[in-house]
């Protein structure tokens, strides 16, 4: 008889996976990407310290300033927002944690403007 897993639950196996071989050092910080149906969360973590450096979102601010979080424009947005803090910290490469997400959409936008705003992986 088969069990039947859920998406999330599906994802959070390959993320479990990428995680084993992907580590962020105060060297090279790890970017990660969280998704939700309405929001992009995105962090610089260093995985030694066990500290979040950075982080953006479309949840930030106040209410009447936030952004939808579900569509492309709105990642690229994030992905230079966090290039930005991130460089303004003194952080030029991450390695990049697509968080079990597939490599496509919002999480390639991030990806992208975050490459064009200086950050290198």
């Amino acid at each position: 008889m088969l069990t039947q897993i859920s998406k999330n639950g599906t994802r959070r196996r390959v993320h479990d996976r990428i995680r084993k071989k992907v580590l962020g050092t105060s060297e090279r910080p790890r970017l990660n990407v969280y998704r939700s149906l309405n929001h992009i969360y995105v962090q610089v973590i260093d995985d030694l310290k066990g500290q979040t450096l950075v982080s953006a979102s479309t949840a930030e601010g106040k209410k009447e300033s936030r952004t939808k979080g579900g569509n492309v424009a709105s990642a690229k947005a994030i992905g230079k927002a966090i290039a930005e803090k991130a460089k303004a910290k003194g952080i030029e490469k991450v390695v990049f944690d697509r968080g079990g997400y597939i490599y496509h959409g919002r999480v390639k936008a991030i990806a992208d403007a975050a490459r064009e705003a200086g950050l290198q992986f």
